[in-house]
């Protein structure tokens, strides 16, 4: 909550609920959209997947919506300009990374990628709508993955695990790490 407030509509009931919802659908989009988390987590080096069934059928590029979802809705409730600086600059990197990961699927894939880009849309359920994409009637079965069920039980727990996140970061700010901490007499010593 740093930088000049510009607003402040964080207590509006439905403002907040909107923008649990808008968090918690930008992460189905941000992470299990490469169906192996352990790229997402930099266990294994990322691969490029030429692929336009699942999300990808929504969007070609998910993380970028993900990320302008969440970057969105965190606006909307903080409202700083630091997080408007945040999100400008999250927002602005995904959108260059649209860029160079359709450069690098070219690169990589050449004509199979075009005819995927031309059937595909950045733009979420553009490429639906336009007719260049058909969803089959079992649709729902290309999203029933265990990325998606993970993502959506781990969102739901953070959200009712914030009280405990917000107590240990006030823990933090008070243990000495911090100048002026309650355990300022305790790190004194070891010093």
């Amino acid at each position: 909550h740093d930088g000049v407030q510009f607003y402040d509509i964080s207590q509006i009931g439905w403002v907040h609920g909107l923008a649990w919802i808008t968090n918690f659908a930008s992460f189905l989009f941000l992470y299990p959209s490469v169906y192996n988390l352990k790229e997402v987590a930099a266990v294994e080096k990322p691969k490029i997947h030429l692929w336009e069934t699942g999300i990808i059928r929504i969007t070609r590029h998910p993380q970028y919506v993900g990320q302008t979802m969440w970057s969105a809705a965190h606006l909307a409730m903080v409202g700083t300009s630091f997080t408007a600086l945040t999100t400008a600059l999250l927002v602005g990197h995904h959108a260059f990374a649209c860029w160079n990961g359709d450069r690098r699927l070219e690169a990589e894939h050449g004509e199979n990628f075009l005819k995927i880009k031309e059937r595909t849309s950045i733009i979420p359920f553009q490429a639906i709508l336009d007719g260049r994409q058909t969803l089959p009637k079992d649709y729902y079965k290309e999203l029933i993955r265990a990325p998606f069920v993970l993502i959506a039980v781990g969102s739901i727990g953070a959200y009712f695990a914030h009280p405990y996140m917000q107590a240990g970061a006030a823990l933090a700010k008070n243990t000495g790490l911090v100048s002026g901490g309650i355990l300022d007499p305790l790190f004194l010593e070891l010093n």
